[in-house]
Order: structure tokens, then sequence, then C-alpha cells
């Protein structure tokens, strides 16, 4: 699994405020409505109902919000980097920039833990990172995060 088959160029948005973690899950079902498909309501319930058994904010300003939707047929990808850090209750207490949405199928036990697993390991590099916050042309911000796996394996 790459996150080039996870996440579209479309799927990557900046903004620039975000003035709640509702608002900010009610933005990534539109982007996954509008790039995948996917019913809005249905992907912001889904990441509401997640995140009330616990924060997905990882720390040093990263989220990795995630859910199980019935009726998926494969493991999809939303990326929001933020310019105005927004409050995520993190578990080091730090406001968060970049946000890594992963929406799952019901069933998909293994490919749903693989996909966190890789965005959870692309996001821990700080070199990544630092590009991320660096750039604010969506293309640009795909490219980074895709090509972050081709730079590893060579």
């Amino acid at each position: 699994m790459q996150l080039s088959e996870i996440l579209r160029p479309d799927a990557v948005k900046v903004v620039g405020n975000v003035s709640s973690k509702k608002r900010l899950f009610q933005d990534l079902g539109e982007i996954v409505a509008s790039t995948y498909g996917l019913d809005a309501t249905t992907a912001f319930n889904a990441l509401q109902d997640r995140e009330s058994l616990g924060p997905t904010g990882v720390g040093h300003g990263i989220a990795l919000p995630h859910a199980r939707i019935k009726g998926l047929d494969k493991v999809i990808g939303a990326f929001v980097r933020i310019e105005k850090p927004l409050d995520f209750d993190a578990v080091d207490r730090q406001p968060v920039d970049l946000v890594f949405a992963l929406f799952a199928p019901d069933g998909a036990g293994v490919d749903h833990l693989k996909a966190l697993a890789l965005v959870s390991r692309t996001m821990r590099d700080a070199d990544v990172c630092a590009k991320l916050r660096a750039n604010e042309d969506p293309v640009a911000l795909h490219s980074i995060l895709t090509e972050w796996e081709a730079t590893r394996a060579a």
C-alpha cells in the first residue's frame, strides 16, 4: 500500500483558518465528498464518532483523524494544511496545522491499520513536516506526501 493509492491530488487542501474541530471535520467531509463521492455527512459523523473515543491529535502539530465507513470499498485519505493552527486536544496540547484523515471500509481491519501506520510513519518524518509547512500549493503538498516513500526506498 502506498500513499499515492490512498490520497488523490484533489483531496489535498490548504485552508487559512478553521474555527473548530467540528468545522474541520465538516471540511474533511466535503473534501472526500467532492473527491471520492463519499457522503459528506456520513464522513463527518464517522470522524465525530471516532473522535469521541479519544482525540486523534498525535502531537507536534499533527492530527490523524480516521474512521470506518460502511459501503466504502477501499481506504481513502484527505490532507489539510491549516495556516492558523487549531486547538485539537492533541496529546502534547499543541495546536494542529497538519491533518491527514483516513476513511476505511467497515471491515478493512488490516488495510485500515496498514494505512494508518503508513500515514503515521510519513507524518513522523520531521523533514516531510517541515516541507509541508513551507508550502501552500496543494500540488506540491501532494507530491511531498506521495514521494516520501520513493525517497525512503532509494
